[in-house]
């Protein structure tokens, strides 16, 4: 009986687009999704028994906000830290339990990537059909943001 062994990588949306006032949280991120795909390559070509997968979770519902640094996103929406925490928690839409249950079937599958949530999905779609404008929709999105706050 052959047994395989799984490296579970946690990298975020931020490791699939950058966004403002978050540059080394994005730099981590992006790190760790190029670490796990070249490694999951090297595991493939020596036909090793180990693979990776890294997850992209989106907003989960978890108390992960409040423990957020928002100062530089207040900064640039023109919000108070308090305000930019609470909006922001009311972007998370997928539960613990779901994104768990995600990550098993994933994991399951052995999929290179696991993108957790729609709000996951539609982000990596962004910036695969506008790898660099999503770019200018983030800055607007932010300006628009500080002018109405």
């Amino acid at each position: 009986m052959v047994v395989w062994y799984l490296a579970l990588r946690l990298s975020s949306l931020f490791g699939i687009v950058s966004m403002p006032t978050q540059s080394a949280y994005n730099a981590a991120k992006f790190a760790v999704r190029g670490f796990t795909e070249s490694l999951r390559q090297e595991l493939e070509i020596s036909r090793s028994n180990v693979s990776c997968t890294c997850v992209h979770p989106g907003g989960i519902k978890t108390n992960i906000a409040r423990n957020a640094r928002m100062n530089d996103v207040s900064a640039i929406t023109g919000t108070t830290p308090e305000k930019a925490i609470a909006d922001f928690e009311r972007l998370f839409r997928t539960t613990a339990d779901e994104a768990a249950a995600t990550i098993l079937k994933g994991v399951l599958k052995n999929k290179r990537r696991v993108l957790i949530g729609n709000d996951a999905k539609a982000i990596d779609a962004m910036q695969r059909l506008m790898p660099t404008f999503y770019q200018r929709i983030v800055v607007d999105g932010q300006r628009m943001m500080r002018k109405f706050s």
